[in-house]
């Protein structure tokens, strides 16, 4: 059985070689697409132009080169199009799968009269479901929206989201994250308080973790921020330089990406929403306590005393860090 994934950026996960880093979305494609690989399916990701060989195999996975779909821009899609029916013809996949809200959703609707295979969409985030995308980005949203509806099927990541999916009478499944494989121990003495990790977005707030740096001047803090938004990203690297106890790094690849949890004391979550962040599963593995502004999946915190969630208030985000940090068992306990 054959499986393909339109993904922009999941390959460099895989990729032994790589530097570069991108979204919990891409993460999750490339476990996925390794583990079909290793359970003897066909697993082939459909990627974006990053200067890798189209057709290269890494970890059991064929990788596919499709242009610069991802970059949304009109001229892009219009040159991308013909490359991606090319890739679909000559790999003729049984399934195909798109994680996370892309406007090449609808387009791959369309593109099931010219190639027969069954479409799958996992939803990422609420957003994607309660119409905060399509407010956002009105045309791609509309035609996200529609590729949604159209889909042969949709997976959600958490129970919410799922509500969602059917209060619109969109049926749909639950699945769960995968859990990445590590290979680094966490050291008994972390070196880090406060760990951040996300791309530089609106959405992800990376500005009050900064905020919370200088209210904890003695705080040991550790900010992973790509860019994204590039006009955010040099205030927050421009900001994060001035604070004496912030070590800001712009990118860490994902062969990397635990040994940074594993040496954190405390996770901190700022964003406005989140479906499941892989970054809570890092911590889980990493042994770091997490604490969330605002995210709080399906009730994790209160249903698996996973963390602490500061239910939006920011004040209390800056005494619950304070108290766990000066209290070594309501850090464990989190």
């Amino acid at each position: 059985m054959k499986f393909l994934f339109l993904s922009g950026h999941a390959h460099l996960a895989l990729d032994p070689s790589s530097q570069r880093s991108s979204g919990g979305a891409e993460l999750q494609v490339s476990l996925l697409s390794r583990e079909l690989a290793a359970r003897g399916h066909e697993a082939v990701i459909l990627a974006a132009d990053t200067g890798q060989t189209d057709g290269v195999v890494w970890e059991g996975v064929r990788i596919r080169t499709g242009g610069r779909f991802d970059t949304g821009l009109p001229a892009d899609t219009v040159r991308a199009l013909p490359r991606l029916i090319r890739v679909l013809r000559a790999e003729q996949p049984k399934y195909v799968l798109v994680y996370g809200w892309t406007a090449w959703l609808y387009l791959l609707c369309q593109l099931r009269a010219l190639v027969r295979f069954r479409l799958i969409f996992v939803c990422a985030l609420d957003a994607e479901i309660d119409g905060g995308f399509r407010r956002a980005n009105p045309f791609r949203g509309l035609l996200f929206e529609r590729g949604m509806r159209l889909s042969d099927a949709r997976l959600a990541i958490t129970e919410h989201q799922a509500r969602l999916f059917r209060e619109r009478g969109m049926p749909c499944a639950v699945t769960r994250l995968l859990l990445p494989q590590t290979k680094f121990a966490a050291p008994e003495q972390k070196p880090i308080d406060l760990l951040w990790v996300a791309r530089c977005h609106p959405v992800k707030r990376p500005h009050l973790f900064l905020d919370l740096a200088e209210r904890l001047p003695k705080a040991r803090c550790r900010m992973i921020c790509s860019v994204q938004d590039e006009s955010l990203w040099q205030s927050v690297s421009t900001r994060a330089s001035g604070l004496r106890n912030v070590e800001f790094l712009e990118t860490a690849p994902y062969s990397e990406i635990q040994r940074h949890f594993n040496e954190a004391n405390i996770f901190v979550n700022t964003s406005e929403h989140e479906g499941v962040p892989n970054t809570f599963i890092h911590s889980g593995l990493g042994q770091a306590a997490i604490l969330s502004l605002t995210v709080d999946p399906d009730g994790m915190f209160r249903r698996f005393q996973a963390g602490l969630c500061a239910s939006g208030d920011f004040e209390r985000l800056v005494r619950e860090a304070n108290g766990m940090l000066g209290n070594r068992k309501r850090l464990t306990a989190a």
